[in-house]
């Protein structure tokens, strides 16, 4: 395998510098409804989940985070990557801070919620160290270590080595967090709720998710309503769900019901934890061995957020979305580990790319344009008025994420808090399991999972290399079983070495997988995850360089032994 040339340090920041000047000031000239549109559904699917993050850290990290910090984190962390942050109601300074993707959305991620709770048990119960320095140590550490991958171009010879075999698996992986969340939080309403409240609860979740699914499809109902109608119910789908479903328990008799609410601190602007009074963590405090030890997590999360980072960012860039304008990877690394740094200080759990909120963002972004094609005539172009098609493409610009992250935070500010402390948790677990299906419904090991129970005569056609769906199903079963397997580790002691073992995969694919399957199946099912062709393809090629170079030096040995 051909690996790419001596590292030049800084070259992609550089590059991505470049791209962020070219692109910067038309991402703010482009403003509309649907805009509007996708800054409320991704405030929702933002904000909600990470309060139900929230709910679990309060409860498995001995009250050290809870709605506040994850609030906070978010809308931090997000403010700094798509725009100016100036006056938080803490007094921070301005961050100049940009993001070179303004698609890919930030916040409190379901992986690192399983690994924050993991930190906290050893440190409480095995370690015997304060959570919060030591988790402020881990991210300094995980920031400078950011700093190290940018510099020294770690996209280039990390993710260009992934293929799309590890990225669903890691999506799925999501989507099944999203499911087990819900799961969750039923549970709990079971555990603290009468029997009549918890009915109504699971009746709130299934309705919160199907109202959701049924409003997204408004676009189709042709003709009934208005389109603009349409437009609008589609748009803002989960929005009237989740409104409607948070007014329906205090109508008539179901306000006599039990209810379990959000847990928010709506007196005034300070941590979660009765111990602490302000934002700020005093790590200086912890032990030096202690100090050294937290090199540790901080690579586990460095691990975990890069790959987390750039798997956001290529899905939500990726060819269905129609994407023109240049994009990067390293500027927006080097943001990522100065907001961890900065969260650990302040003792905020850190944020960074969200699955499936940054692909859904590209969705809720989608519209169709109107694109004329170019004719080629006698070897020129030309460009004929009534030769068009349709394209669909996002609105690619920083106002939906600058929006969302705005309101975001404003909902540190108690009133706002109190107003979050009236959603009935059983309306998160239907927006999880709403969140869950749609990441679910774009991944293609679901389709790939149907194809099991097809009758052969109902399968698509294969291309004419591949022999049978044998080895299809047989790669779609691995990578179920593989994203069980990281799940139920997750739930063990060994959670923190997770994102390694996803990591793993990436070997495993170019190296090990090929012997199993024949390289028409492989190129069939999979691909790089972020530049085009496969493995398969490289090998190929290589294979023909290879050849060509033996009859190179055949010839030349002919040459040789030609008497002059």
């Amino acid at each position: 395998m051909r690996f790419p040339p001596a590292l030049r340090p800084f070259r992609l920041l550089r590059q991505d510098l470049g791209n962020l000047r070219t692109r910067y000031i038309s991402d703010w000239t482009v403003f509309n409804q649907l805009i509007i549109a996708s800054a409320v559904y991704v405030f929702f699917t933002n904000l909600l989940p990470g309060i139900t993050f929230a709910s679990d850290l309060y409860v498995l990290t001995g009250k050290q985070w809870g709605t506040i910090e994850v609030v906070f984190s978010t809308g931090l962390s997000s403010k700094a990557q798509y725009g100016y942050l100036i006056g938080t109601d803490n007094g921070s300074s301005s961050l100049h801070r940009f993001s070179i993707q303004p698609l890919t959305i930030l916040g409190v991620t379901g992986p690192f919620s399983v690994l924050a709770e993991n930190i906290y048990s050893l440190c409480v119960r095995t370690f015997n160290v304060p959570f919060l320095p030591f988790m402020a140590w881990s991210l300094i550490h995980a920031g400078w270590m950011h700093y190290i991958l940018a510099i020294l171009n770690a996209h280039d010879w990390t993710m260009c080595y992934v293929t799309k075999f590890s990225t669903e698996i890691f999506s799925l992986l999501n989507s099944i967090i999203y499911f087990h969340k819900a799961v969750q939080e039923l549970q709990r309403a079971h555990d603290t709720l009468s029997f009549a409240a918890f009915l109504y609860a699971i009746i709130g979740a299934i309705g919160t998710m199907l109202v959701s699914i049924f409003l997204s499809t408004a676009e189709r109902w042709k003709p009934l309503f208005h389109r603009y109608i349409r437009m609008g119910l589609a748009e803002y789908a989960a929005a009237i769900s989740i409104i409607l479903f948070i007014g329906i328990p205090h109508v008539g008799e179901l306000d006599a019901l039990d209810k379990q609410m959000l847990q928010v601190s709506s007196h005034a602007f300070r941590p979660s934890s009765p111990d602490r009074s302000t934002f700020f963590v005093q790590f200086w405090h912890l032990p030096v061995r202690w100090v050294f030890a937290a090199i540790v997590p901080g690579l586990i999360i460095t691990i975990l957020f890069f790959f987390d980072h750039e798997v956001s960012s290529i899905i939500c860039t990726i060819d269905r979305y129609g994407t023109e304008k240049p994009g990067g990877f390293a500027w927006d690394i080097i943001l990522l580990g100065t907001t961890n740094a900065l969260c650990g200080i302040l003792g905020i759990p850190p944020a960074n790319g969200l699955l499936p909120q940054a692909p859904l963002h590209s969705e809720s972004l989608l519209h169709t344009e109107i694109e004329n094609i170019p004719a080629t005539v006698t070897g020129e172009e030309k460009t004929e008025i009534n030769q068009v098609r349709e394209v669909r493409r996002v609105y690619e610009q920083r106002w939906s994420a600058f929006l969302h992250a705005g309101a975001i935070l404003a909902f540190i500010s108690p009133p706002l808090q109190h107003v979050l402390g009236l959603t009935p948790t059983s309306v998160l677990a239907g927006l999880f399991m709403f969140m869950g299906e749609q990441s679910l419904a774009v991944n293609p090991i679901l389709y790939r999972f149907f194809y099991l129970f097809t009758p052969p005569s109902e399968l698509p056609t294969l291309p004419e290399a591949v022999k049978s769906y044998r080895g299809v199903h047989m790669y779609t079963v691995v990578q179920i079983i593989m994203t069980v397997v990281i799940f139920i580790v997750t739930l063990t002691k060994g959670a923190p070495a997770f994102p390694i073992i996803i990591i793993a995969l990436v070997p495993v694919r170019l190296l090990l997988m090929n012997r199993i399957w024949g390289k028409e199946t492989l190129m069939f099912v999979d691909a790089w995850a972020c530049r085009d062709g496969t493995p398969e393809d490289d090998e190929n090629s290589m294979a023909v360089v290879e050849i060509r170079s033996k009859d190179n030096e055949r010839n030349m040995a002919k040459k040789c032994m030609e008497p002059v």
